[in-house]
């Protein structure tokens, strides 16, 4: 796998990923919190450093047995 393609797997697969954390821990405002203007199905705290940073490990994790699996031949996509 080329740099070019390693990359763009990577930046699907962290997005992928990322969809798939963001849900994590959620948590909705009271109704008597919310502010006028502001979204009432909005999350108290969206922690949203630690998400990316965990989406980050995941894709990271994710990627390098994708790596391996093109790399060793298992997978191919040449002929």
């Amino acid at each position: 796998m080329g740099w070019a393609a390693g990359l763009t797997v990577y930046i699907v697969v962290w997005w992928l990923v990322v969809f798939m954390v963001l849900p994590w821990g959620v948590q909705p405002v009271d109704a008597a919190d919310v502010e006028r203007g502001h979204a009432a199905g909005a999350p108290k705290r969206p922690r949203l450093v630690l998400k990316m940073a965990v989406t980050t490990v995941i894709a990271t994790i994710i990627w390098v047995v994708i790596y391996l699996i093109i790399d060793s031949g298992v997978i191919t996509f040449r002929e």
